[in-house]
């Protein structure tokens, strides 16, 4: 016969799960490789996927990607027919001996990252910078392609 448990809900957190259970989901989602439009932008599968933030000033448009534990040199941005691609490693750290791991909850393995650029980014000029585990981006926007802000009458 079955054994009953009492429920403790201090040991059970169904926020925890569900975050869980999103962040596995997102990071499934980060493999198809397919874009929001249903165009295909990258045929490599990555491991996991930076969180990024995209802004946007009257000068440029900012990327910031998370990239903690990764190397400078293991990092490429690149752009090839209007689509920024950041690409990189986030190397697993090697068993050491005297050194057991409890839980590993990070991913690690190869990761990218696909943008497609508006038409207003002057692609000459990018610029790119890394600062404390964070890749920024400079995407700054043509003067000649800047669209211009007109009141139209309505009749």
């Amino acid at each position: 016969m079955g054994q009953l448990t009492r429920w403790d809900p201090f040991h059970w957190d169904p926020l925890k799960e569900m975050q869980q259970l999103g962040e596995q989901f997102n990071r499934m989602l980060a493999r198809w490789p397919h874009n929001e439009h249903g165009m295909r932008e990258s045929l490599a599968v990555a491991d996991w996927s930076p969180v990024v933030d995209i802004s946007e000033t009257d000068a440029e448009y900012l990327i910031k990607a998370e990239v903690p534990e990764v190397d400078r040199k293991d990092v490429k941005v690149t752009v090839q027919d209007g689509v920024l691609t950041i690409r990189g490693e986030r190397r697993q750290e090697k068993e050491e001996k005297g050194k057991r791991f409890h839980r590993i909850e990070r991913s690690y393995g190869s990761f990218a990252r696909s943008f497609t650029l508006p038409e207003d980014v002057e692609d000459a000029k990018l610029k790119a910078e890394f600062k404390d585990g964070i890749l920024i981006v400079h995407l700054p926007k043509s003067e000649t392609r800047k669209r211009k802000s007109v009141d139209i009458q309505i009749q």
